[in-house]
C-alpha cells in the first residue's frame, strides 16, 4: 500500500494539467480506487482532490510569477476553462488572485510534493478479528449529515436525542442478528473522507433478511461478505476515532486485506452514565488484498 499510495503520487505529478485515471491506476496496482482513496485521505490528512488542487496551483503559481504568457494561457494550461475558475482556485490555495501575485511576487503557499514513508509504529497491538457474514438488513431511522473528523459530532447528536427514549427500546427489541443492540452506522461515504461531505447516518439495529420491519423504519440492505472487526475502548469518542484513524495508519499496511464498499458499523458493548467512556467494536467491510 506504501508502494501504491507513492505512484499514485508520482501519477498526479506527472499528469497535472490533465485528468486523472486513478481507477486504471489502482487496477495495475492490484487494489481498487475506492481503498486507494480512502487509505491516501486517511494518511495524508487531505483528500487526494484537495492534494491535485494544491499541486497544481503550487505548479501554476511559477508559471503567474514568471509572467510569460496571459493567465488565460495559463488557466487553459493547467485545466480550468476560464481566468476566473483558475483565479477562484488559485485564491482559495494562495490567498490571492494571480493578478495579485503577478504584481507582488506573493504571496505564495507550497504544496510539497507527499512521499509516503513505513515507520515502525504498531507498539500497541489491535484488538481485531476478522468474520464472514451472511447478508442481513440494517434497520433505524436515518439522516444525513456531514462529516467530523475529531469530536461529538452535533448532527448526529441532534438526531439521536430527537428520537423518543420508548423508540430505543423498540429498536433493541426488533434487532435480532450480530452486531448486536443499537448500533451506529455510516454509510454512502465520500472515498476521499472530505470533512463537511455529506453520508448517511443510521441509529438503528442489525436483523436477519427475513425480519418484519415497520414501514416507518429506514433500512440497508447489507450484502454477504467479510469485515474486519476492532475492539475499542476508553474516552468517547476519541478512543474509537483513534482506533479508526489506526485501522489505515497501522493495520491495512500490515495486513493482507483492503475496504469494500459498505456500511461502516459502530457497536456500543459497553459505557459509562454520561457516555465520557465506552467499550466499542468498530466493524468495517474487506475484502482480500
Amino acid at each position: 500500500m506504501i508502494s501504491a499510495l507513492n505512484q499514485l503520487v508520482d501519477l498526479v505529478d506527472a499528469h497535472l494539467t490533465e485528468e486523472l485515471d486513478i481507477s486504471g491506476l489502482a487496477k495495475t496496482l492490484g487494489t481498487t480506487e475506492y481503498h486507494l482513496r480512502r487509505m491516501f485521505s486517511s494518511l495524508a490528512g487531505m483528500p487526494l482532490s484537495e492534494y491535485v488542487r494544491r499541486r497544481r496551483m503550487t505548479v501554476a503559481a511559477a508559471d503567474v510569477v514568471r509572467g510569460e504568457d496571459d493567465l488565460l494561457s495559463i488557466a487553459v494550461r493547467h485545466g480550468y476553462g476560464s481566468s476566473e475558475a483558475f483565479g477562484r482556485a488559485f485564491r482559495a490555495v494562495h490567498g490571492a488572485g494571480p493578478s495579485e501575485v503577478r504584481r507582488d511576487g506573493g504571496p505564495l503557499r507550497t504544496q510539497p510534493q507527499l512521499r509516503f514513508r513505513l515507520t515502525v509504529e504498531g507498539s500497541i497491538p489491535m484488538d481485531t478479528r476478522i468474520i464472514d457474514r451472511s447478508a442481513f438488513r440494517l434497520v433505524g431511522h436515518a439522516a444525513r449529515v456531514p462529516l467530523i473528523h475529531q469530536g461529538v459530532n452535533p448532527h448526529i447528536e441532534q438526531h439521536i436525542a430527537a428520537l423518543p427514549q420508548e423508540e430505543h427500546l423498540r429498536l433493541k427489541a426488533l434487532g435480532d442478528a450480530e452486531p448486536a443492540g443499537l448500533l451506529q452506522v455510516c454509510d454512502d461515504l465520500d472515498p476521499d473522507s472530505t470533512e463537511g461531505s455529506e453520508l448517511t447516518y443510521l441509529h438503528g439495529v442489525a436483523v436477519s433478511p427475513d425480519t418484519a420491519v415497520a414501514d416507518d423504519l429506514d433500512a440497508i440492505e447489507v450484502p454477504t461478505g467479510t469485515w474486519a472487526v476492532f475492539r475499542t475502548a476508553g474516552e468517547y469518542p476519541q478512543a474509537l476515532q483513534q482506533t479508526w484513524a489506526a485501522t489505515a495508519t497501522d493495520w491495512f499496511p500490515s495486513n493482507p486485506w483492503r475496504l469494500r464498499r459498505g456500511p461502516s458499523i459502530v457497536a456500543v458493548l459497553d459505557r459509562a452514565d454520561d457516555f465520557s467512556t465506552a467499550t466499542c467494536e468498530l466493524w468495517l467491510p474487506v475484502e482480500p488484498a
